[in-house]
């Protein structure tokens, strides 16, 4: 099963894509827009920025987690990921990313 962005609005009415992977697990999600339209150039922004690896921003919490945001040409975070308990697991992330985000389909829930 391909990956897919889920687009919604929360309960603050804004709206937030998350990006699951095939096997449904979420590996990325965005800020809050206030534009439906807005968040639809996010997600268009992640489809072309999603191939590049210097485009993404491998971090440490510090409670000793692993993350990444990935980041549009501009510089701006589009994307953030959940923790991760290691580095291997944040980087099997981002490969996740790199392989599901081109492609996948929009579905509004």
């Amino acid at each position: 099963m391909a990956g897919k962005f889920e687009l919604y609005q929360d309960k603050a009415g804004e709206y937030r894509f998350r990006l699951k992977a095939g096997n449904g697990e979420n590996i990325l999600a965005s800020e809050g827009y206030k534009q439906k339209a807005s968040c639809e150039n996010g997600i268009a922004s992640v489809q072309k920025n999603a191939a590049d690896d210097d485009r993404y921003e491998r971090k440490e919490t510090s409670a000793g987690k692993f993350m990444f945001n990935l980041k549009a040409t501009n510089g701006q975070v589009i994307g953030t990921s959940q923790s991760y308990t290691s580095a291997s697991g944040r980087d099997n992330g981002i490969e996740s990313v790199k392989k599901n985000a081109p492609d996948a389909e929009v579905v509004e829930v």
